[in-house]
């Protein structure tokens, strides 16, 4: 009888390290001299740029940024992928997958988060009379609509450090008077933010929130602590409106950008009442 050969496990990082020296060669091969300010040579034998030239231009050594085209057994900060994105002329996409690979976190993400393509808006206030609004998967406030807002009269004034659901949650006391069924809601929104975290362990934007998150609320840190983790999922929301009154939504969460957990959240009337109540209250904003 013949025997069987055992499968032998993948090694991942052998993996990661080797589709990360061939998107680097593959780069650095499709940049022409001229456009990082060399002057084309007649003599070149291979296209694109020289390792050495990639490492010049990048401030690195060459013998270490070749063992990272080779696949080698080394790490590589932020500042210095940054520096090889720059000068290989990575777009955003590009960027993303060569910290991906490289297994570090993206210095860049925050400036990210703050930009949304004008149509976003656009789509939000053609959805009303339904609220939406337009949160990263750290829950900073990136857009809405005038309903949405209508629910929350001061949002409009916040400071920008401010603007973050999860702490509005915890600090801002109108949150807990629009948001009913709090307790369940404080639970999901911590979960789903440490389960978001997983990724973004080591960037400061996300560390500093739970930090100030902790100082400011006993409250916050009592449900960390709980090490719950969930993702985001489609239920009914019950909200106090400060001029409509009670309203039962639908909320669905629809994605924008993946990496950084970029969504569109609309609310849908989950009865007749709510519906009607929405559809007066679009009436009394509009005059």
């Amino acid at each position: 009888m013949a025997s069987v050969t055992p499968l032998r496990s993948l090694d991942g990082d052998a993996v990661r390290r080797g589709e990360l020296a061939a998107f680097l060669r593959s780069r650095r091969e499709r940049i022409h001299p001229e456009q990082v300010g060399l002057r084309p040579s007649r003599r070149r034998r291979t296209p694109g740029l020289r390792r050495e030239e990639v490492a010049q231009l990048a401030g690195v050594g060459v013998t270490w940024y070749t063992w990272l085209e080779q696949g080698r057994d080394i790490r590589a900060s932020a500042q210095v992928l940054d520096a090889i994105a720059k000068t290989l002329l990575f777009d955003a996409h590009e960027r993303s997958h060569l910290f991906t690979l490289a297994g570090a976190a993206d210095t860049l993400i925050a400036d990210d988060c703050a930009t949304l393509a004008p149509p976003v808006q656009l789509l939000l206030d053609q959805l009303e009379p339904f609220p939406a609004l337009v949160v990263n998967g750290r829950y900073d406030l990136l857009a809405y609509n005038r309903i949405w807002a209508s629910g929350f009269p001061d949002v409009e004034t916040l400071p920008a450090e401010d603007r973050n659901c999860l702490w509005l949650l915890f600090t801002h006391p109108q949150w807990r008077e629009v948001i009913l069924d709090w307790d369940d809601a404080a639970s999901r929104m911590v979960a789903q933010y440490r389960a978001a975290m997983a990724e973004h362990v080591d960037e400061p934007s996300w560390k500093a929130l739970l930090a100030r998150l902790h100082r400011a609320s006993p409250e916050f840190t009592e449900v960390w602590e709980r090490h719950d983790v969930q993702a985001p999922e489609t239920r009914v929301k019950r909200v106090q409106h400060p001029t409509a009154g009670l309203l039962r939504l639908d909320f669905t969460s629809l994605w924008l950008g993946q990496r950084l957990g970029t969504r569109l959240i609309t609310y849908t009337p989950a009865d007749d009442r709510t519906r009607g109540r929405l559809e007066q209250l679009h009436r009394s904003l509009a005059t």
